[in-house]
């Protein structure tokens, strides 16, 4: 018998979903992750967690900082396995400047959206951000609220 491959449906791999009510997202970048064997691995059976990572850029370097990426219980221990490590984004030279000058204004942050598949390598999805006052977070809610509710109207009238 010959294998047969599992196609995944979704190609994400993890969403940051705190990020769209915590911050207003501004402009969006791809960038590609330096990692170990072990933590791609993890990423195929989806160990990961986003919730409370950001973006450190220094030195035109970007830093992800904050991710877990949970190793797998077959993991060797040869070698030193840290869940919560920084991981260096790869990112054009060109795009880090930008991302440098936009962060050294007040107020604006670098947050990373969402963890995917792109034909075979690992991609970040990163936005520069700028936090949410509590009022404009209300304001959200109450949209939301609204729309769920226009469409139970809309179902019940037809």
């Amino acid at each position: 018998m010959s294998k047969q491959k599992v196609k995944r449906l979704s190609k994400t791999i993890a969403l940051n979903k705190k990020s769209r009510h915590e911050y207003f997202i501004g402009k969006k970048y791809e960038a590609g992750i330096a990692l170990l064997g072990w933590e791609v691995k993890s990423l195929r059976a989806g160990r990961i967690s986003l919730s409370e990572s950001y973006i450190h850029v220094k030195n035109y370097q970007a830093w992800l900082i904050g991710t877990l990426i949970t190793p797998l219980s077959t993991t060797s221990t040869t070698y030193m396995i840290e869940p919560a490590r920084q991981r260096k984004l790869l990112l054009s030279r060109k795009e880090l400047y930008d991302l440098q000058a936009q962060i050294n204004q007040k107020g604006f942050t670098c947050i990373c959206i969402a963890i995917y598949w792109k034909h075979h390598l690992v991609k970040c999805e990163i936005a520069l951000a700028k936090g949410k006052a509590l009022y404009d977070k209300r304001i959200d809610d109450k949209k939301r609220d609204w729309g769920i509710q226009r469409q139970r109207l809309l179902r019940t009238s037809n």
